[in-house]
């Protein structure tokens, strides 16, 4: 079993920046895979970026390259996910998750946080 729970969400004026966390525990060397997620409302959850905590390897979704970081501390078992020039658009709950394959589909990560709010304002 793996338990995550996400923090740094809050409401950011358009062009800000922030900086979302996700604390892990439990079984994380087995899954090795850590991703976001998001989903507005009334849309899918969507993919932004997963990396791997073993070898720091990382992947992005097409539509946050650029203006998303995802990084880890493995000492503390936590992933981040540094977010620049904030866009209305960016208005989400944003999910972490574990898994074990590297792939971007959220079927693909048995265990998820409990997610945190980010609102961006125009």
């Amino acid at each position: 079993q793996v338990q995550l729970v996400e923090s740094g969400g809050g409401l950011v004026q358009t062009g800000g920046s922030l900086r979302l966390s996700c604390a892990a525990s439990g079984r994380t060397f087995s899954n090795d895979i850590m991703g976001w997620f998001r989903q507005a409302p009334g849309k899918e959850r969507e993919f932004v970026a997963w990396i791997r905590w073993s070898t720091g390897w990382t992947y992005y979704g097409d539509s946050v390259k650029g203006r998303f970081t995802i990084s880890r501390d493995n000492a503390k078992k936590t992933m981040y996910l540094q977010i620049d020039s904030l866009k209305p658009e960016d208005t989400a709950v944003y999910y972490c998750a574990a898994g074990r394959l590297m792939l971007s589909a959220p079927s693909s990560y048995p265990y998820w946080g409990q997610g945190t709010q980010v609102t961006v304002s125009s």
